[in-house]
């Protein structure tokens, strides 16, 4: 298996260049800004921290001028200055211009949604050409934030990512060879949001459209995956994402009924039911 080097991040000052919607709760912001260049990763879950303005606010308020202190003393300000922080994976990086593509899964912004929407769902659905954000970035191809990593041994891929891990899971199918045998399932709010999955790999993509009230942390897939047969492999890697309560529990499916090798799973919580961000922090 391939190590991850202890590699330094960066900021990056960026501003949006254009926004498109892909689905009913997806929308695609591509930004672009002058230190770009200096942007590097070979990963396809790239984990990227982006900090965005206040309603009111041009640009995000983050204490740069204190260096590696910068954390506390984000933390230190008040409520409604402090920029809003969010965790995202790149869904594409272009040269020539240089170009991210970041993909951002909207919630509660239609009418009567249970839960209303947060801010970074707020700002990403008015999204428009020359808004300012800053994002924590690599400035090395090969970082700790890249956590898709199957062992050179691998004979089978298998997948499953909700809305949330729609943007790595269909990055990491773009970039797999020819000849790799792939099982992935995909969930989604709504049908409109189902992509193609462009891919030279030997792949089998499966989009799930998730059931109305749906219990929380229960996959769609696990009832599926219950009553599949995976093709036959020996060494198989499995990379799960998406909502915490979801990728645990495919993690025990893998790992408890399927007898997978702990060491051959890659899961990570992008998001918990009834929590924001800020209190999944507090909680670290």
């Amino acid at each position: 298996m391939t190590t991850a080097v202890a590699a330094p991040f960066r900021f990056f000052s960026l501003q949006v260049v254009r926004a498109r919607r892909l689905g009913p709760s997806l929308v695609r912001v591509t930004f672009a800004g002058p230190d770009l260049h200096a942007f590097h990763s070979d990963g396809r879950d790239q984990s990227l921290s982006l900090f965005l303005p206040q309603p009111g606010q041009t640009e995000p308020v983050v204490p740069l001028e204190l260096g590696d202190s910068w954390w506390q003393g984000w933390r230190e300000l008040p409520d409604d200055v402090r920029a809003v922080m969010r965790s995202y994976t790149l869904r594409s990086l272009r040269r020539g211009p240089d170009e991210i593509d970041i993909d951002f899964a909207l919630h509660g912004l239609e009418p009567g949604a249970s839960v209303p929407a947060g801010p970074a769902s707020r700002w990403a659905a008015r999204a428009t050409p020359g808004d300012r954000v800053l994002l924590l970035g690599p400035a090395v191809a090969d970082n700790r934030a890249i956590r898709f990593r199957p062992p050179e041994d691998t004979d089978l891929v298998v997948m499953w990512g909700d809305e949330t891990a729609v943007p790595a899971a269909t990055a990491i199918l773009e970039s797999l060879p020819a000849g790799t045998r792939v099982r992935a399932w995909l969930e989604v709010g709504h049908a409109g949001d189902v992509q193609d999955a462009a891919t030279d790999a030997d792949a089998d993509v499966t989009w799930l459209v998730r059931e109305p009230g749906r219990p929380e942390g229960s996959p769609m897939a696990l009832d599926a995956l219950r009553g599949t047969r995976l093709p036959i492999g020996e060494r198989p890697y499995v990379w799960l994402a998406g909502e915490s309560g979801c990728v645990r529990a495919l993690r025990r499916h893998f790992v408890g009924e399927r007898g997978t090798d702990r060491r051959r799973v890659t899961f990570v919580g992008y998001w918990r039911h009834g929590l924001s961000e800020e209190q999944l922090r507090t909680q670290e």
